[in-house]
């Protein structure tokens, strides 16, 4: 039985989170490069990815949902109070990002937040999540950045043109879409991939299977895009990227959503929600944000970080992709803004970074800093301020 008090506690948290639901969609970017190389509108842009990103956070959402809930913090359960002040505090710092025109991490907020909370409870520090997410976040930008900037040289080179690049990368998708999680094809797992799920069923070793499903599935891809090339290069390397934008928009769907419901679980315990039910509350929320708010910083990171052309755009969005479905498989909170930033940066610089705003990545990379300190220490007192009244 839910008390008055309870409720009023609940609702408060259920604003506060499809709050931070919205942030979360209104901050994404992963048609930036699309919009960027002019193969798509930033209203376009905005509607893809907020339709792929709710298919994303149903299918793919709980590990990150279950981190976020009950992951960064040992010894303690987060209370009513903690989540809705940790929601409040997070979705705040992000909003202010998205309205001055920089992607804070909203990752770095909500882990901060919640961390911070969980803290001033009593709580102990999970040490072994945070070195998971801090190695994440640390080879990030490196990794993201610097496998676009390989890809992006490649395609710049004059001995290998469209017609073998871009169905290459398709394979490349389909290797990683292959080995993707999808909670619904393992429920009681946590999840399981394609790969996995089809390689039980053949007569080899697990080892062989997976690997043999995992290269079929990309010689799959890779040579629909063949196909298509041969009758049109450039309509061929169009539904690649957008391809590759909706499976980026998926990710960011699985990765982004436990950000802002993954606080709330606790205090549904009492109600006995299924967890679908809590994913799909969030998934509406960042699909509305994404639809909303998502076209600002879109325009901000397909115009003012880089100038990207369509093959540009492909290099930066496939190592994007590969990230965020690292940071789903894991249960990782992970800032999609840091995998785009970094990707779209990288792609630039295989041009020699002469239209990459070094000012406006050095603000932003401040700004992800102090969203994370910041978070950690207003959600820490105001919580510490109100458990002394």
């Amino acid at each position: 039985m839910v008390g008055a008090e309870q409720l009023l506690l609940l609702s408060v948290g259920a604003v506060a989170s499809f709050f931070m639901a919205w942030t979360v969609g209104a901050g994404w970017t992963p048609y930036a490069p699309s919009v960027g190389a002019r193969t798509m509108t930033i209203m376009r842009g905005a509607f893809f990815t907020g339709a792929f990103g709710i298919a994303g956070a149903v299918l793919q959402g709980a590990n990150v949902t279950e981190a976020m809930a009950a992951g960064l913090i040992k010894g303690v359960s987060l209370s009513p109070t903690a989540a809705v002040i940790a929601l409040i505090v997070a979705a705040g710092l992000v909003a202010i990002g998205i309205f001055a025109g920089y992607p804070l991490a909203t990752a770095f907020t909500a882990t901060g937040a919640v961390i911070g909370v969980g803290l001033a409870l009593g709580g102990q520090p999970a040490y072994a999540k945070y070195q998971q997410i801090l190695l994440l976040w640390v080879l990030t930008p490196f990794v993201c950045g610097g496998t676009a900037y390989g890809l992006a040289r490649l395609i710049r080179r004059d001995d290998v043109p469209d017609e073998y690049t871009i169905p290459l990368f398709g394979g490349l998708v389909g290797l990683i879409l292959a080995n993707s999680p999808f909670t619904f094809l393992a429920p009681s797992q946590g999840g399981a991939s394609i790969a996995a799920i089809l390689s039980a069923e053949l007569p080899l070793s697990p080892l062989f299977g997976l690997v043999g499903v995992t290269v079929l599935v990309g010689i799959l891809v890779g040579g629909v895009l063949l196909l298509e090339v041969r009758l049109s290069v450039r309509r061929g390397q169009r539904h690649l990227l957008f391809g590759i934008g909706a499976l980026v928009s998926f990710s960011a769907g699985g990765s982004q959503v436990g950000l802002a419901v993954g606080p709330l679980v606790p205090m549904l315990t009492p109600l006995e929600l299924p967890l679908l039910v809590v994913l799909v509350f969030g998934g509406l929320g960042v699909m509305f944000g994404a639809w909303m708010g998502a076209p600002r910083m879109i325009k901000a990171l397909a115009r003012d970080f880089s100038s990207l052309g369509p093959r540009r755009a492909t290099a930066a969005l496939i190592p994007a992709f590969a990230i965020a479905q690292t940071a789903v498989l894991f249960g990782i909170p992970v800032s999609f803004n840091e995998i785009i930033v970094s990707a779209v940066v990288g792609s630039g610089y295989a041009v020699g970074g002469e239209r990459t705003s070094t000012r406006k990545i050095l603000y932003t990379i401040v700004g992800w800093v102090v969203s994370l300190l910041l978070s950690f220490v207003l959600a820490f007192g105001v919580l510490a301020v109100v458990e002394m009244m």
